[in-house]
C-alpha cells in the first residue's frame, strides 16, 4: 500500500483544521509531522485516516 501524502507535503489533521502541518517521515502506515508553527515541539503522529489535504481543510 502506497501513502497518500509523500514527504514534506503540507496537511492538516481532521480534529484541528487550523494546525499546519509538514509530513516529516511515513513508516508501517503512521504519518510523522512536524507542526510548521513550531517546529523544536515534539512530531505529531497520524493515521492516513486522520489526515486531510489543503483542497479538503478549504472546506472546513
Amino acid at each position: 500500500m502506497k501513502n497518500k501524502y509523500p514527504v514534506g507535503s503540507i496537511v492538516y489533521a481532521k480534529v484541528n483544521p487550523g494546525l499546519r502541518l509538514a509530513v516529516r517521515r511515513y513508516v508501517k502506515r503512521v504519518y510523522y509531522c512536524t507542526n510548521l508553527a513550531h517546529p523544536l515541539e515534539k512530531e505529531l503522529v497520524y493515521f492516513e485516516r486522520e489526515l486531510m489535504d489543503d483542497r479538503a481543510a478549504a472546506g472546513c
